[in-house]
């Protein structure tokens, strides 16, 4: 009997055995949530049950987490970090106007929906890059800054035919 090794595979067999060592590292340093059928959310790091108010503070600290369905294993994260956004918004003054919801969801089925997430990513990293090198020390300057991401925007929608 002749036992394959890793070393005498294909390379496909080998990029996915070490593509699978590399997602096991990651689920290894990520905080690990599951997600229970009676919606309790259960953090497997401190061994307790935690909030979805807690999962928001961990998103705030910026700490890596993955939340799992507890029997299915799925990948729940989008689900409960949408879930996150949703109570915000209904709570207190939202970010998002319906005009900017409303165009958000015409870029689903889009033929530029998958620039949109990144195009959405990289202003709001530069939001967050300009944020940390001013501190908190003009308003002034935000708001500039805000008004032309909004110019930007409007480009953008408009050079695909989308309304602003």
């Amino acid at each position: 009997m002749v036992r394959k090794t890793a070393a005498s595979s294909n390379p496909a067999d080998a990029a996915q055995t070490a593509h699978a060592g590399a997602a096991s590292a990651e689920s290894k340093r990520q905080r690990v949530i599951k997600k229970y059928p009676n919606r309790r959310l259960y953090d497997t790091q401190t061994s307790s049950y935690v909030t979805l108010t807690e999962i928001k503070q961990l998103v705030m600290e910026g700490q890596s987490f993955v939340v799992r369905d507890a029997k299915s294993g799925e990948d729940l994260t989008r689900s409960l970090l949408l879930q996150i956004i949703l109570e915000e918004e209904s709570a207190g003054s939202p970010m998002f106007t319906e005009a900017v919801l409303a165009n958000i969801i015409r870029f689903y089925g889009h033929s530029m929906q998958g620039h949109m997430g990144a195009y959405l990513e990289s202003n709001l990293q530069s939001l967050m890059m300009m944020q940390s090198k001013m501190g908190h020390q003009s308003q002034n300057i935000m708001s500039q800054m805000q008004e032309q991401m909004q110019k930007q925007t409007a480009q953008f929608l408009s050079a695909f035919g989308l309304k602003p």
